[in-house]
C-alpha cells in the first residue's frame, strides 16, 4: 500500500500554505493541548513478523474448515478463480471509499459501472446499484422502495429465508409498513392463501418471493407476478444469481424489483462476510433505488468517462427527504463480483449452474436409496430437503469424515446443497455413511 496516499510531503505543504497554514502544527493549533497524546501510548511491545504470524496461525487453527461442504441456506461454497483475488487486490482498486471525485476515480467508477451492467444483464432489469451490505438489507430496501401514501402493505412469502425476513422486519419497524407473511404449503407459497389475503387486505405495495426459495424449490413466479400486478402492487424477486445462469430472468417473468445475495459471485464463504446486496429495478423505479449509481458520459474533450449520477439522495444532499440510511460503499465486493462474472462468462455461468443442479439431483436420488426421501416433490435447483430418521447422528458421522452435511431443519429433516465443488466421491460417501448410520 506504499502509494495509497497519492500526495507527496511537498504537495501537502503547498495545500496547507494555500489555505493559510504554515504546517500541520499550525493547522491543529486550535485544539486544546490537553487533548494531545503526551508521551508514549500504553501499547504492548512490538513483535517480529514471524512472531505475529505464529500467533495468528495458532488463533486460526481453532477454526475447522471442512474438506467438503454440503450446506447452503444462503451462503454457498463456490470456486473463486485466482484472477478475482489478483485484480481486486490491486492497490488502485483496494478501497471501499466512495469515488466522489470523478477526476481521480475513473478506474473505480468504471468497475462499478461494469458491475451494474452485468447485474442488469443477469437479472433482465434496467437499473442496478452497487452499494448494499448483503442480501437481507437489499430485500428490505426493495420492500421500502414500493411504499407510498396509498400503499403500505408488503406481502412476503414464508418460503423466503427466515433471516432475510427478520432483516425486513427490523428495517420496517417504526416506518408504518404493514408486513404480512403468506403461508407455505408443501414447500412453496400458498397461492390460494395469497389470493385471499390480497382480496381482503388494503391496496398492496408489493409481494416478495425467493427464487429459488429457501427450500431450494423453483416456485411459479409467473403466477405470483400476475396475482400481485392484478392487485395493483409491485413484484419483488429475491434471487440466487448463480441460478439465473439457467432459469428465466426476473425481467422475463415481469419483476419490478430484484434483490439478492451476491456472495456466490466470487466472494467465498469468508466466515460470514463481507457479502454483497444485489438490488436492481425497472426504469419506473429509478428515482427510488438507494445507494450509488454510476453513469457513463463524455468529458469536455468528448472522451468517455464515468460519474456518480442522480445524487440528490440520502448520502449527499436533501437528507431530510432521504428514504434510506445507506451510507457505506460495497464497491470492493461489487468489483470482485464483476471480475468473477467476467472470468466465468455467460457460457461458464450456464455450465456452473448446470453442474450445481445436476449434482443436486444425483445426490437426492442416491439419498432416496438410503431411505432419505424428498420432503417436497417439486422442481429444485441445487438445494433440497430430505427426511432423516436421526439428523444429528448422521451429521455427526459426516463431520468425523470431515464433511459438513446439510442444514438440519429438525431432528428428522435436512436441507442439502451441492455446488460445482461437490464431487461424486463425496456424494457417494455421504450415501454410504447414511446407510450405515441409519440402518
Amino acid at each position: 500500500m506504499g502509494t495509497y496516499i497519492p500526495d507527496t510531503h511537498e504537495e501537502q505543504l503547498a495545500m496547507l500554505h494555500e489555505i493559510g497554514y504554515k504546517d500541520w502544527d499550525d493547522l491543529f493549533k486550535d485544539i486544546p493541548k490537553e487533548a494531545f497524546v503526551k508521551g508514549e501510548l500504553n501499547l504492548p511491545e512490538g513483535k517480529s513478523e514471524l512472531a505475529v504470524y505464529q500467533m495468528l496461525a495458532n488463533m486460526a487453527a481453532k477454526n475447522h474448515i471442512y474438506r467438503a461442504i454440503f450446506r447452503g441456506a444462503g451462503a454457498y461454497n463456490h470456486y473463486v478463480p485466482t484472477i478475482v483475488e489478483t485484480v481486486s487486490s490491486k492497490e488502485e482498486l483496494l478501497t471501499a471509499y466512495t469515488p466522489y471525485q470523478a477526476e481521480i476515480s475513473q478506474g473505480v467508477l468504471q468497475s462499478i459501472f461494469e458491475y451494474q451492467t452485468m447485474i442488469c444483464e443477469l437479472t433482465g432489469m434496467e437499473i442496478s446499484n452497487a452499494s448494499l451490505y448483503d442480501g437481507g438489507s437489499a430485500a428490505a430496501e426493495a420492500c421500502h422502495m414500493t411504499i407510498d401514501r396509498r400503499h403500505s402493505t408488503v406481502y412476503i412469502s414464508e418460503a423466503v429465508d427466515p433471516r432475510v425476513r427478520d432483516v425486513i422486519k427490523g428495517y420496517t419497524f417504526g416506518r408504518g409498513t404493514d408486513i404480512r407473511f403468506v403461508p407455505v404449503k408443501d414447500g412453496v407459497t400458498d397461492l390460494e392463501a395469497l389470493k385471499s389475503m390480497l382480496a381482503e387486505g388494503k391496496a398492496p405495495a408489493a409481494l416478495l418471493m425467493q427464487y429459488p426459495n429457501y427450500y431450494g424449490i423453483i416456485e411459479d413466479a409467473d403466477a405470483m407476478a400476475s396475482l400481485i400486478h392484478e392487485a395493483g402492487g409491485q413484484f419483488i424477486m429475491h434471487v440466487n444469481p448463480i441460478a439465473l445462469g439457467i432459469l428465466k430472468t426476473p425481467g422475463e417473468i415481469g419483476a419490478d424489483i430484484v434483490s439478492g445475495e451476491g456472495q456466490p459471485l466470487g466472494l467465498g464463504l469468508a466466515y460470514g462476510g463481507p457479502y454483497l446486496g444485489i438490488l436492481a429495478c425497472s426504469q419506473k423505479n429509478m428515482r427510488k433505488i438507494v445507494g450509488r449509481l454510476v453513469g457513463e458520459t463524455v468529458d469536455s474533450n468528448g472522451d468517455r468517462g464515468f460519474v456518480l449520477t442522480l445524487q440528490a439522495r440520502e448520502q449527499h444532499i436533501r437528507r431530510e427527504k432521504a428514504s434510506s440510511n445507506v451510507c457505506s460503499n460495497e464497491a470492493l465486493c461489487a468489483l470482485r463480483a464483476s471480475v468473477y462474472l467476467a472470468a466465468v462468462g455467460p457460457k461458464g455461468l450456464k455450465d456452473l449452474a448446470t453442474q450445481c443442479t445436476s449434482k443436486a439431483h444425483y445426490l437426492a436420488g442416491e439419498l432416496a436409496s438410503a431411505g432419505m426421501d424428498l420432503v417436497y416433490d417439486k422442481p429444485f435447483f441445487h438445494e433440497f430437503v430430505t427426511t432423516c430418521k436421526d439428523a444429528p447422528k448422521l451429521l455427526a458421522a459426516l463431520a468425523e469424515k470431515d464433511i459438513l452435511g446439510g442444514l438440519p431443519l429438525s431432528d428428522h429433516e435436512i436441507l442439502w446443497c451441492t455446488t460445482e465443488l461437490s464431487t461424486k466421491e463425496d456424494m457417494d460417501l455421504i450415501v454410504r455413511t447414511a446407510k450405515e448410520v441409519l440402518a
